[in-house]
Order: structure tokens, then sequence, then C-alpha cells
């Protein structure tokens, strides 16, 4: 059987998660399940982003040892996965002591090949990217387009550094020729572009006194932690065996797709192959790049007070449907702007009028006349239905054409029951009433298994109404709100 491991990517866990790591979370899950579907072996990762300084401040604020912190709040984090129905078959912690190693093992290869050096540096930090920055890199305001807002510390220590000038090229022909794919395209142009205005060196250490002597030891040297952006990358390795299980690992590396957000591709696409060329370790294969939630048209901020609890959206609406909008409404290559409003404007009039509705009135329709089904259930399978329109949308990851497909199956459905109208046939054509119905559960039993990956509660409800002999009528799928 082939083989698909994927990874997201690993969230920061100073604060609560909030609706965009919804998004995210949601996204994996369905490359997840499609594959799946198509009969691969698949593994899913993702963790806790532990190592970070971030951690360390907001766990001072919240007056907390970093450890009981940062466990706390990556349980939360697993929390939001399973309620959304998100299965991670691997959920690895940054402090967990196996990474630690995995992540000393990969310095030392690095150091072997003679990319790392210390040196005394200065320059503008931004604490919630964890990273340094160059005043060209910096919006009008002197500051991070990603934290606006927020002011970059001047910091000035002496740190290891990492060689990524001398991977310029290499990794240049890599994108260039989509050894290592990034989609879409337009984030492959920015990354060329910026490897064009030439690659310098990086820090990837800390000293004990900024980092708190919180972090990954830098081996041979108790003054230093590692970066955490060398390490927080390293989970996608240490968590399928790297340094400590080669059968597993050398089963799953390299990954099959990393899905990141693009705050952070820069680290994704230029930092993470360097390290691993310099490592002399295997390439991921691909690199898929997803846009923003804006909400009520601004950018998430807690200043703002606008950041959305993903967790009271599911307890009142259901995960599905919170699925169904974040799919079904953005593109995954735009920017997409979230309101309760719009959700619930979409929830009753494509959930419950439109799928529940739908599913309703044909389940009605087969108990009124007591419909048996004939042969129906024999098509069922667990297995994608490959269809031109919706498997060429899930190809290229455009999640929102492949809904809009489906829900042109179901508006079409609608249409011929209207047109048809078996409920006026009931006492007079039996026959073609039955001959409808047949046709109308073949249909629905075909929209559950495309809605399988996207929805995967709901499907097997239906599957599960309709899969007979009798199909009786249930509580709607949707109540309207």
């Amino acid at each position: 059987m082939a083989k698909f491991y994927i990874t997201n990517a690993i969230p920061y866990v100073n604060a609560r998660p909030h609706i965009g790591h919804a998004l995210e979370f949601v996204q994996s899950d369905v490359i997840t399940r499609c594959r799946r579907m198509q009969g691969y072996e698949v593994k899913l990762l993702c963790g806790g982003d532990e190592n970070a300084l971030k951690n360390v401040r907001a766990a001072e604020k919240a007056g907390l040892p970093v450890q009981e912190f940062v466990d706390k709040n990556t349980e939360v984090f697993y929390d939001l996965s399973k309620k959304l129905g998100v299965e991670f078959d691997t959920w690895q912690k940054g402090s967990d002591p196996r990474h630690h190693a995995a992540s000393q093992k990969l310095w030392e290869l690095c150091d072997k090949s003679g990319d790392i050096y210390k040196k005394s540096y200065k320059g503008l930090y931004c604490v919630g990217c964890e990273a340094f920055y160059t005043e060209n890199e910096l919006d009008e305001n002197h500051e991070c387009s990603e934290h606006p807002g927020k002011k970059l510390e001047i910091i000035e220590e002496e740190n290891y550094f990492f060689r990524l000038s001398k991977y310029q090229k290499q990794i240049e022909q890599l994108i260039s020729t989509d050894t290592y794919k990034i989609i879409p395209l337009s984030r492959k142009n920015e990354i060329l572009a910026f490897l064009k205005s030439g690659l310098q060196d990086f820090s990837i250490s800390r000293g004990n006194a900024r980092a708190k002597n919180w972090g990954v030891p830098v081996p041979n040297d108790p003054t230093q932690r590692i970066y955490v952006w060398f390490d927080a990358l390293n989970i996608y390795q240490s968590g399928i065996g790297f340094n400590w299980n080669d059968e597993a690992y050398n089963k799953w590396w390299p990954a099959d797709i990393h899905v990141i957000g693009k705050g952070i591709i820069r680290f994704h696409a230029v930092y993470w192959p360097a390290i691993l060329l310099s490592a002399k370790l295997a390439l991921p294969k691909a690199l898929f790049v997803h846009e923003y939630f804006t909400v009520n048209g601004q950018k998430m901020s807690k200043t703002l007070g606008n950041v959305i609890d993903p967790f009271e959206l599911i307890d009142k609406y259901g995960a599905d449907a919170l699925r169904y909008y974040f799919l079904a409404k953005f593109s995954p290559f735009s920017d997409g702007d979230f309101s309760e409003k719009k959700f619930i404007e979409v929830y009753n009039s494509d959930l419950a009028n439109g799928l529940g509705n739908l599913i309703a009135r044909v389940a009605k329709l087969c108990e009124s006349i007591d419909y048996q089904q004939m042969g129906s259930e024999s098509r069922i399978s667990e297995h994608i239905i490959e269809d031109g329109e919706y498997s060429r949308a899930l190809q290229k990851f455009k999640f929102n054409e492949a809904m809009f497909y489906i829900w042109k199956k179901i508006t079409a459905l609608d249409q011929y029951i209207n047109q048809e109208k078996p409920w006026a046939l009931i006492k007079t054509n039996s026959q073609k009433v039955r001959a409808i119905l047949a046709h109308c559960v073949d249909e629905i039993q075909e929209i559950s298994l495309l809605l399988a990956p996207f929805m995967p509660n709901t499907s097997q409800q239906i599957l599960e109404q309709f899969k007979g002999p009798k199909i009786l009528s249930q509580k709607p799928l949707f109540p309207r709100i």
C-alpha cells in the first residue's frame, strides 16, 4: 500500500486556539481523508510548538511554571482537533525528551557539515514571529506585518549561526523545478523573488538568559538554547521516529506535504530545506500554503477583541456546519472574512434548507410508501467517487470548488423531485414513484460519499439512514437557526 505523510503546521501554544487554527486543522483533515479514501496508508501529524520565548513570557504572565503552562495549552489545541472531527495520528509535543534528543541530533548533523558557527549579533526581533528582521523587511510603521502594533525588540548577544547562504542555489533549483513544490504558484513566485535578493545566514540559538533556560539545550554548550524555528520544524521528523525509531522514520519520511499558513512560508520554503540539505536528509515533496481569516473585515487581534473562539461555535452549531463554512465559502488561496452573521445565513440556506431539507423530504417519501431498496445498498463504497470536476478540484486543493460541485448535485436533485412530483403519483402510479425514489436514493448515497472528506459525521448519518432496506424519517440534520 502506498504511503502518504501529511503535516499540519505546529501551533504556538502561548494562547488558546482561534478560528484560524481550526481552519488549518480542517484543511489538513480533508486532504488526509481524501488520500485514505483513495487507498493510501496515511499519517497526519501535528503537535505543540512549546519551546518558544513567547510561551515563556505567557507562562510568566499567567503565574505558572512553563511546563505546566504548555502542557495545559497544548491539550486545548488537541481537544479542538477532536471536537472538529480531525483525526491526528501523531501529536508531538516540543517539550518531549525524544524531540529534544532528535533536535540535538539534527544540530549535530548540520555542525558535521560545517554549517554552524558562533558570532556576536545585534538585530530587531519580533517575539510574535520568533524571528529577526532587517529594516527593509518591515512595514511603513517599522513593524512586522504579521504583528502590527507590537514594537520590535533590539537584541544583542553572541549566538550560533547557520550557513543559510551556502544553500541558495540548491534551494532555488529545488523550488523552480518543483522538486520541492510550493502550492499555489503565487507563493512559489514569492519565494523565488525572495531568494533572488540573496540569503543571509541566520541565528539558530538563544542565550539562556533570554530563553530563561527553556527549550532544547545546544549540544556541548549549556549556555545556549536551540532557536525555536530550528527545533519546531524538526517536530515533523521527531514525531515519526527520527533518532528514536529508524524503522518508522524510514517508512514515513520524507513528508508528502506540509500544510501551513502564509505567515510562516519562509521558514518552511527556505530555512527547512536548507537545514535538511545540510544534515543530508531527504526533503519534503510539497508545501501547501493557505491564506488567512479576517473577522468582520479586520485582522484578528487580541487588542481589537475580535479573536473568535472555535469551541463556542462548535458547541452552538456543530462541527460539520463549521467545517462546511470553512471549506465551501472560502478559497484556500484568498483571505476570507469570517463573521458569525454570514455563517448563520449560510447555515440556514445551504444546510438547513438545502442538504437537510433534501434528505428529510426523500426519507419522508420513502417512509410514506414503505419503500424497499432494490440493490442500492450494494453500491455503497468506502472509496472516493472518481468524478472529473470533483477530483480535479481536490487534486488542486480547491476545496470550495469541490463543495460547489456537490451542492450542484443537491440542487439538481431537488429540481428533479419538484419536476417529477412523486407525492402526487403515490395513489395512481406507485411503480413510477418507486423508480423516482430509487434514483433519488442512489443520488443521495453518492452525495453522502462525496461529502465524506468534508463533513464526515453528516456523511455517515446520511449513509446510515439510506442504506436500508427500509428508509425512515429522522430528526433534521441541520435544524434551522
